[in-house]
């Protein structure tokens, strides 16, 4: 059995872990509910941007005008595939990377097995450090994902991104980003970027009534396009950034809670052994006085 001096010594250590890992849960839930607020924010307007594209793109293509812009328009042949990858900056957010990674390690291999090559866009310093350990070729490493969330950074990483693509350097962009559910679940999730998939033709993705846009539904759709690409960025950053902060909550709670648990294991045994040192003490007191008479 451990001395007291020892276990009294454990019992402080955890003590004070727990003081901060009870902080970083509380730091973690304020930061929670501004990334959820700025994420549900953009949601409507992700939505109706959407919206917009299609309805643009379905007149167009109903006109015959398939190739209506560069972004809409798929390659014949897919050699190079670039992923659009987030992470956290920091650890000690439970499997919120370890998801990602698994998803980001199983989508290059399949693309490997395909034939195709692979570039990495990683946002956040741990997706940079884990592609660097894939011994993947990394376009960009754009490291702090929280600066990444910006309105500026956003716009230079979507536009790295789709000069990429333009220039015929990749043939294909894929996001592989965790999907805010709720706070206790975030799904590791892949959706393609570029080309932007255009609607089905489908009678729900048909316009409900004749629109007619100024200037035309081409040049209209030339601003739209580009700039529908940068909200799909920002949200998977939104939702990433979300994500970690409801992970990092929940992996400090639960150090929290077994912090207790373990200040109590060591109290019962710190008991059990102060308890066997005064029964020591007492056997060798009455041991000497008996062994006086």
């Amino acid at each position: 059995m451990a001395n007291l001096k020892a276990i009294r010594k454990r019992i402080a250590s955890v003590k004070n872990t727990q003081k901060i890992t009870k902080a970083m849960k509380m730091v973690s839930s304020a930061k929670l509910r501004r990334a959820q607020q700025a994420m549900m924010q953009l949601r409507p307007y992700a939505a109706k941007h959407r919206e917009l594209l299609e309805s643009l793109a379905h007149q167009l293509i109903e006109a015959g005008e398939v190739d209506a812009h560069p972004l809409l328009t798929a390659r014949e042949e897919v050699k190079t595939v670039a992923f659009l990858a987030i992470s956290s900056d920091r650890g000690m957010c439970g499997a919120f990377n370890a998801s990602i990674y698994r998803k980001l390690a199983e989508a290059l291999r399949e693309r490997k097995a395909a034939g195709q090559s692979v570039v990495l866009f990683t946002v956040g310093r741990r997706m940079g450090i884990f592609g660097r350990k894939q011994k993947v070729e990394q376009h960009e490493d754009m490291q702090d994902v929280i600066s990444a969330a910006t309105q500026s950074r956003v716009k230079e990483i979507t536009a790295r991104v789709v000069q990429a693509f333009l220039d015929g350097q990749v043939d294909e962009v894929v996001i592989i980003s965790n999907r805010f559910k709720s706070a206790l679940t975030q799904l590791p999730t892949v959706y393609g970027l570029l080309p932007v998939a255009p609607p089905t033709g489908t009678e729900s993705s048909a316009p409900a009534a004749d629109l007619f846009y100024e200037p035309g539904q081409a040049a209209l759709l030339s601003y739209v396009v580009p700039r529908f690409v940068e909200v799909q960025v920002r949200q998977a950053i939104l939702e990433s950034i979300a994500g970690e902060h409801a992970a990092r909550m929940n992996a400090m709670s639960s150090a929290t809670d077994n912090a207790s648990g373990m200040i109590q294991s060591l109290t019962l045994e710190m008991n059990r052994a102060r308890q066997a040192a005064i029964t020591k003490e007492l056997m060798e007191i009455i041991g000497g006085a008996e062994a006086m008479k």
